[in-house]
């Protein structure tokens, strides 16, 4: 998939535009699982690919070469064994099979031989046209239209990605047992900056297995939700 890359954390992104890496990464927890992550993954790529189109092959071919030693990209000098310049080569690379390339013969006037090269060079610029080479998917990535969507859902906040030691199953949702032979209990545990940690308890005795756990699940919602209001404040103040 291009710019999309595997990783066994969820996916990679990666995208080189004129010698800038565009570079962000799409964890499965962060999305709440692979398919999530995989579309926001591909949206970000896109809207890369629509922002930054490639650049121009006129420019592109006007950008100094580091191998490059007469300070105008196109333009070399043929060197006698002598050390003198003995002539001035304009040269295009107009199409993968198209090369404009004409020579100016340096007879005692070095200076018109070197301008002469520099004219010929921005007329074989001039026939250039169209957008450097690119990956053939951007081009179809420009013009296409989702026509059927799927729902993006939002990323994860910290507080809400399910880590690997959770056995609950939920963010923030945890069971504990006091002693071995205590029924135990599902707590809803949340930190809200300002506030510290919120924690709420319910016993397996009082509610039983199941329900406890869903009031628990319950409680962490209402804790993050009063957690995103109070983030939210806190942003616009």
């Amino acid at each position: 998939m291009y710019g999309i890359f595997t990783r066994p954390w969820g996916y990679e992104v990666s995208v080189m535009r004129n010698g800038t890496r565009h570079y962000r990464q799409f964890g499965r927890a962060s999305y709440g699982g692979a398919e999530q992550a995989l579309l926001h993954a591909q949206d970000w790529r896109d809207a890369i690919v629509r922002q930054h189109p490639p650049i121009a092959r006129r420019a592109r071919a006007e950008q100094p070469r580091a191998n490059n030693s007469t300070g105008a990209p196109g333009v070399y000098s043929r060197v006698a064994p002598d050390g003198r310049v003995r002539a001035w080569l304009a040269k295009t690379y107009i199409a993968e099979d198209q090369i404009l390339q004409t020579y100016f013969s340096v007879d005692g006037a070095d200076r018109a031989a070197h301008a002469a090269a520099l004219a010929e060079r921005a007329r074989q610029l001039a026939q250039m046209t169209g957008l450097a080479h690119v990956h053939p998917a951007e081009e179809a990535i420009r013009r296409e239209t989702d026509a059927a969507p799927r729902a993006r859902t939002p990323r994860l906040s910290r507080a809400e990605i399910v880590r690997r030691n959770n056995s609950s199953g939920t963010s923030g949702v945890q069971f504990k047992s006091p002693r071995p032979d205590h029924p135990g209990y599902w707590m809803a545990i949340t930190f809200i900056a300002g506030r510290g940690t919120v924690s709420k308890a319910f016993s397996v005795k009082t509610h039983g297995e199941q329900a406890a756990k869903r009031l628990a699940i319950a409680e962490r919602e209402t804790q993050l939700a009063l957690k995103r209001q109070l983030d939210g404040a806190e942003l616009a103040s």
